[in-house]
């Protein structure tokens, strides 16, 4: 073993010269690149299902030495010298893993640390799992779901139990496929605590959890949660009067809405009859209810982050005229344009039209210093105003800031709608001259005008990073250009048509002021507040 260097070296193994491992690097690159290049076509029936079993350890081996790099970066502080926040930052930007959060989490429990006094290596937390692990004999999912199972195990339980139970799951976790180690796990703590008398309230407080899941294509989502004994108390007996058969059915005009003990029993048996749901389905329509009355009586306050709180939604023209496609809400939640159509029947609408000249007090100076509501609501109905402008950030405008991007309002900065952008806390907080930080602008000609661009500032004498603008608001304007493109190759180009041209965003007129035809546009609804008052 050799003695810590004065970089604090993780490595516990290593006696080769320090330009062994890039060229050990070059040698791994072209080794890929054969095997690329060579395929498994010629080979036997054998010889190609060895090679895949082969290929699945080293990629685990890899992802284990690669682990022990990240620990290494980390105690050199690489990724502040780099200009990154956190560790997270500098793997999901610079090692660009795609779940970064999951891979340190893998890395703290397998991978090997220095003490911090002396420098000495220090036992993996799970070390038969990360045994295992850097011999290929398990890979990520596998690590996973035996870390997942550890956790679980009550902090009651002494420490020599925790320790065998680590070896029997690690130790099985070689044979078990993920879902397989998860049954095992359920197997293994059932023994552990079999009356469930080790488990107390710590335990729950640190299991508890409510996850919303992403938006899938089909504008669903999926929720789940872990509820402590007081929150499944509360929903059991909501879930009883407002999920009953009959209540709160969104497909029956008749139906009774809130609490069966407030509504007609008569009315509610006779809705009952007509009822078609699954109880999963009632449990779901009486959630909506209930926020809905939410929304409605204004228990969630007047507004958050200068935006009104009630449900504010973005819509393009073309896509209401033809009563297809989806709209776009402040959450960046994604609505069908038949849903908003509904909805708009009760809306009370903030309506944007963009030409080349405004009413709407948007321009201050250095009058203001903050954001006005009708600012904040012209820069979401911009066309990449859904979320923070940060390019590595996806907040939306629900829980953004509006920051002096052109120049900081300590310095001179104006408050002018040309000058903010939206952005979230964190990222606003992170602007200014310093390593690490974010120095910005406002494009101000060619096609990203009126966009922020972000620079992440460098350690003196570090090349400077580029300056990057968030193009994820940009997929359904770039797959429209596609599309077009495509069909123009495949049919010829097409006719000019005499559909509504795309309204240009560019700044917002008070309707009040606005013609006849500019006042028949009031259906576009760009920003509508639901419900009415």
């Amino acid at each position: 073993m050799t003695a810590m260097t004065d970089s604090a070296s993780t490595d516990i193994t290593d006696e080769s010269p320090p330009t062994a491992v890039p060229a050990l690097l070059d040698e791994l690159d072209a080794i890929i690149d054969q095997l690329q290049t060579t395929g498994f076509t010629r080979l036997t029936d054998t010889e190609v299902d060895d090679a895949g079993v082969r290929i699945e350890q080293a990629i685990a081996r890899l992802t284990y030495t690669g682990n022990q790099q990240i620990v290494e970066a980390d105690q050199r502080d690489l990724p502040r010298k780099a200009g990154y926040r956190s560790v997270i930052d500098y793997m999901k930007h610079r090692l660009r893993m795609a779940y970064p959060g999951k891979r340190l989490k893998q890395t703290r429990a397998t991978a090997t640390y220095p003490d911090a006094t002396t420098g000495a290596p220090l036992e993996p937390v799970h070390p038969t799992l990360a045994t295992a692990f850097a011999a290929g004999r398990v890979g990520s999912a596998h690590v996973h779901a035996v870390i997942d199972v550890l956790d679980q195990i009550p902090h009651a339980v002494d420490h020599d139990i925790k320790v065998a139970a680590e070896r029997t799951i690690a130790e099985q976790a070689v044979h078990l496929t993920p879902d397989q180690i998860t049954e095992a796990g359920a197997r293994l703590l059932g023994y552990l605590d079999p009356d469930g008398t080790l488990t107390d309230d710590t335990d729950r407080q640190r299991r508890r959890n409510v996850y919303l899941n992403r938006q899938r294509a089909d504008g669903t989502a999926k929720m789940s949660g872990i509820l402590t004994p007081e929150l499944l108390a509360r929903v059991s007996m909501f879930l009883a009067v407002w999920a009953k058969p009959g209540m709160n059915n969104p497909n029956d005009p008749e139906s009774p809405t809130g609490s069966s003990e407030d509504a007609d029993p008569d009315a509610v048996a006779a809705a009952a009859q007509r009822n078609d749901r699954s109880p999963a389905q009632l449990n779901h329509d009486a959630f909506n209810a209930l926020l809905k009355a939410v929304f409605e009586d204004g228990m969630l306050g007047k507004s958050h982050r200068g935006l009104p709180m009630q449900l504010i939604i973005k819509a393009d023209l073309n896509d209401l005229v033809r009563e297809a496609g989806y709209a776009v809400t402040a959450t960046a939640t994604q609505i069908p344009i038949p849903d908003l159509i509904n909805l708009a029947a009760d809306a009370q609408p903030w309506l944007a039209v963009f030409k080349d000249a405004t009413a709407i007090p948007l321009y201050f100076g250095r009058g203001k210093r903050l954001a006005t509501r009708e600012q904040r609501l012209a820069s979401f109905a911009r066309p990449d105003g859904d979320t923070c402008s940060n390019p590595d950030c996806g907040v939306s405008a629900a829980h953004v800031e509006m920051h002096h991007a052109q120049l900081d309002w300590g310095l001179g900065g104006l408050t002018d709608i040309t000058d903010l952008a939206p952005a979230c806390p964190k990222h606003n907080r992170m602007v200014g001259d310093q390593p690490g930080q974010y120095t910005t602008r406002m494009v101000r000609e060619g096609p990203d005008e009126g966009r922020c661009a972000w620079r992440l500032n460098t350690q003196p004498g570090a090349p400077p990073n580029p300056e990057r603008i968030n193009r994820r608001p940009d997929i359904p304007r770039r797959f429209a250009e596609h599309l077009q493109h495509v069909r123009a190759e495949i049919h010829g180009p097409q006719p000019a048509s005499g559909d509504t041209p795309r309204l240009q965003m560019r700044q917002v007129i008070d309707l009040r002021d606005a013609s006849d035809a500019e006042a028949t546009l009031a259906s576009i609804l760009l920003a509508a507040a639901y419900p009415r008052g």
